[in-house]
């Protein structure tokens, strides 16, 4: 094997939560890392998006904690670890003392492993208290508590592969696939569209995803534009139109669920005409779609964000639930209810425990003869009633909860109402926090713990199809810095003495699968590099691709159907705040924005924050596109640019939570689902001010972007077959010729060229294509522009939410290549090119030539591409203005 071959570590990518699999190469630096493909991975097969080709540009960020801080006059000094953990163990201590174990609340995280999140739990409880939770509790805890509920299992139904093979219609809800989970959406979802899947989608804003399926102008494409906070009406007109033409299935309903009496009572008078005018869709639109769901052979509900973050989340995943029991649409491939999570371990810190009414399992700590099998193993007592929720924590600072542990979190910036949750920080008596990064929760810490990225420690994660797979260390970047694992491990220890010191993360693994009966057959070994899929009950299963074929984990075996009523937000517009906010997330980021802001790639795309405006609302108001305003709700105000578009509804303003300057979550609604207690940020009353100034300056005009490159899989997109080619081309810009004015302006820029998503048949989302060599001069902006292989040709793109500018450029092929491993290896050389403003005299800036890999399979041979590697890639001039 060679070096080369050595220095390769297969991971999983930090980002979202389809767990698609990365390779990192160490470079001859200490914590210089570069993304590489790994062609086979289980779940993307060498394909990634912008995010894990990015991620690890923020591995040796400038801003990582090297240090344990302690706090002192207000101000941070430089600690010892020693001092550190002392102070950690005095406090925690205090507190259970002077007030009682439940004065202290603790925060899991699901950026970290499960090894990470189960040890963070159990720590809780050895302390004497339930007050543990994660982020899910902001995004998907009213998903979990239907499908657990409901159901059985607070996870995907289905798996991605069953659903990219037999779903005949996909019922997207309040999710954006193409934006959120890139591979998912371009591997399975879009597969299916490309044979023959129909796309009913349902969101207030139009969005990526459906573009991506290039079907918007077909009968197989619905998007029903709802008022946000309508869901159930939607969902109920659908149910009463599916019960009313006898489009269900009586044989599953009548041996397999309960509850459909409680549906049609509640449907009885429920009027469809009032209803879809309070959802602003036609009538005659939703109940097309409920007849397109419901004859299908295979229909898939995918559910997002869009339908649990609202003070009836429970009840809107519900009412998708009713939909799947009374059509059947459960228990089989291609059916189900599926949500996709958001972060790459989301599913699995649920999974562990780290929330305040389950153990580990979702086995719920009430149960006794479930909490008595697990303290035999922990062998002390665990406290018997559930404790609070994170917002709860959040809630109680000050008054009943007077300490907080936080592992990787940020609820400063990820809790509603974020001018508040600071004050109430404030009130606490001792916070730690053991994280990357000084984020804006650590700054109100009194003791700060330097952990280890991603890339620098091994365990365990859990995607978000139920597949557990393993991370593994590529190497440790600053010496002083320490894994997560081994924090809590030396906090518990202390403390506790005994429970807490574990032989590494195997280790821990090894007890977690003890006390998980979910998890209970998978070891490191058979986790391998393929991952399985829980439930895995005994050594030696190979884990379910899809739940419930016999029956559903519920109390009475049954699949539970209740009728649920319409419950407007809690917030609506007024005279004073006549708007609706909605939030969503954008490709390019990443909830907080803690690792993708330190993103230069990813932060060259979208750098700030903006908000969708209406052009009516725009018109109204007196706003041009790209004019700074101010939107203001009842909590607070931010800044933003603001882009019209019809992307949102008339009456609706669309923004983000990716930004602390401008953050969505200064605006929104801190109100809670009664059940779940998962926030309202989807739906709030506001009012948008235009009379400001704006931020910043107009480019000099003698601006040039500046070309800024980074990783590209570059890929040839097979029209007639079921997987493209992947390729990646790692390119580091280390020279220019000696060109006078034009090499200096390009001097010192250096990266490998970016690419935004794969794709089949050209581009994966709809493009404006520039025909004339000048106007792709004239228009092309480098600092935000990225390249794309498609076919034989490269495509040079600069991309907004809206626009796609593109031009295609032949390529060259060459055969002189080598293979080992499973890899094609050659050379790539790169040349830039660049105009004056003119458009003439072009000037050549060579670049020396780097390693190209990409993946060879048998289908690959097959298509015969198998030689085919890039030689040069000439691109189409960048403008120039100078």
């Amino acid at each position: 094997m060679s070096t080369e071959e050595q220095d390769l570590t297969k991971t999983i990518c930090p980002y979202c939560g389809v767990g698609c699999g990365i390779q990192v190469r160490s470079g001859e630096q200490k914590g210089d890392m570069r993304f590489m493909p790994w062609g086979d991975a289980p779940v993307n097969e060498g394909r990634v998006c912008i995010k894990g080709g990015a991620a690890t540009e923020v591995v040796n960020h400038e801003d990582r904690l090297t240090d344990p801080l302690i706090k002192e006059d207000g101000e941070f000094r430089e600690a010892s670890w020693e001092e550190a953990y002392s102070r950690i163990v005095e406090e925690m201590g205090d507190i259970r003392d002077q007030y009682d174990p439940h004065a202290m609340g603790f925060y899991g995280s699901s950026k970290t492993f499960n090894e990470e999140n189960y040890l963070l739990q159990k720590l809780a409880r050895r302390y004497g208290t339930n007050n543990i939770d994660n982020c899910t509790r902001m995004c998907h805890a009213s998903t979990v508590w239907a499908l657990r509920t409901s159901l059985g299992a607070g996870a995907m139904t289905n798996s991605m592969a069953d659903l990219e093979e037999k779903a005949d219609v996909l019922w997207i809800q309040g999710a954006n696939p193409s934006e959120q989970h890139p591979i998912a959406n371009s591997v399975y979802f879009r597969q299916a569209v490309l044979e023959g899947a129909t796309v009913i989608q349902v969101d207030p804003h139009a969005n990526k995803t459906t573009e991506s399926f290039k079907i918007d102008d077909t009968e197989r494409h619905q998007h029903l534009q709802l008022n946000p906070g309508s869901d159930i009406p939607l969902l109920n007109i659908v149910l009463k139109t599916v019960l009313e033409n006898d489009w269900v299935d009586d044989e599953f309903i009548a041996e397999r669920t309960e509850g459909i009496d409680d549906l049609r009572e509640t449907l009885e008078d429920f009027d469809k005409e009032a209803a879809a005018e309070e959802c602003g869709v036609p009538l005659e639109d939703i109940e097309l779609a409920a007849e397109k769901y419901a004859n299908a052979n295979n229909s898939a509900i995918f559910t997002g964000m869009g339908m649990s973050q609202h003070t009836c989340g429970v009840d809107n995943i519900q009412n998708e639930i009713n939909l799947a029991l009374i059509t059947g649409n459960l228990g089989r491939p291609g059916t189900g209810v599926n949500p996709l999570r958001g972060q790459n371990n989301v599913q699995g810190t649920c999974d562990v425990g780290a929330m305040p009414n389950v153990l580990p399992g979702y086995q719920l700590v009430e149960d006794d003869e479930a909490r008595a099998s697990v303290e035999e193993v922990w062998d002390f007592e665990i406290p018997t009633k559930p404790g609070l929720t994170n917002v709860e924590i959040s809630h109680e600072s000050g008054d009943s909860v007077k300490g907080m542990y936080i592992m990787g979190e940020n609820p400063v910036m990820s809790e509603p109402d974020g001018s508040s949750v600071g004050d109430r920080l404030e009130a606490l008596d001792f916070i730690a926090v053991q994280d990357i990064f000084m984020t804006e929760t650590a700054e109100f810490a009194d003791v700060v713990l330097p952990a280890t990225t991603w890339a620098e420690r091994g365990g365990t994660v859990t995607n978000t199809d139920r597949r557990v797979q393993r991370m593994r260390p590529v190497e440790k970047v600053h010496e002083n810095t320490k894994h997560d694992l081994d924090i809590l491990m030396e906090v518990g220890t202390r403390l506790f003495g005994e429970g807490f010191d574990f032989d590494g993360p195997e280790a821990v693994w090894e007890e977690l699968r003890e006390v998980t009966p979910i998890y209970h057959g998978m070891t490191y070994d058979n986790i391998a590099e393929e991952g399985i899929q829980w439930p895995c009950l005994e050594v030696g299963d190979e884990g379910d691709q899809f739940l419930y074929e016999d029956g559903f984990d519920t109390e009475s075996g049954l699949g539970q159907i209740e009728g649920v009523r319409h419950q407007p937000p809690k917030e609506t517009p007024d005279e004073e705040y006549p708007l609706i906010l909605t939030t969503a997330r954008v490709e390019e980021h990443y909830n907080t924005g803690t690792m993708s802001r330190r993103s230069p790639t990813l932060n060259r795309q979208v750098p700030e924050n903006y908000v969708d405006v209406h052009p009516a609302d725009a018109d109204r108001y007196g706003i041009a596109d790209g004019d700074m305003v101010r939107l203001q709700s009842r909590r607070g105000e931010i800044e933003v640019k603001a882009q019209v578009t019809e992307a949102t509804k008339e009456g609706v303003v669309w923004t983000t939570p990716h930004f602390p300057a401008a953050s969505a979550n200064r605006l929104t609604n801190d109100v809670l689902d009664e059940r779940a207690n998962i926030p309202e940020y989807k739906a709030a009353a506001a009012e948008i001010e235009v009379d400001i100034e704006s931020r910043g300056a107009e480019p000099a005009d003698d601006w040039r972007p500046t070309p800024a490159f980074t990783l590209v899989p570059l890929c040839w997109g097979l029209t007639r077959y079921r997987q493209p080619l992947t390729v990646l081309a790692t390119v580091r810009i280390t020279r220019f010729a000696d060109v006078g004015d034009a090499s200096d302006r390009l001097a010192g820029v250096s990266g490998s060229f970016s690419f935004t998503r794969l794709g089949w048949q050209g581009v994966s989302h709809s493009s404006d294509t520039v025909d004339d060599p000048e106007e792709a001069v004239a228009t092309l902006d480098a600092k935000g522009g990225t390249v794309e292989v498609f076919a034989e040709t490269v495509q040079i793109q600069r991309s907004s939410r809206s626009m796609f500018e593109s031009k295609a450029i032949p390529l060259e092929e060459v055969t002189d290549v080598e293979y080992s491993d499973g890899f094609l290896t050659g050379h790539l050389q790169l040349r830039q090119t660049g105009v004056d403003s003119d458009g003439v005299g072009l000037i050549s800036h060579p670049i020396d030539e780097n390693t190209l890999h990409f993946p060879r399979t048998e289908r690959d041979a097959a298509h015969g591409v198998r030689d085919a590697i890039l030689e040069r890639i000439d691109l189409w001039p960048w403008s120039d203005r100078v």
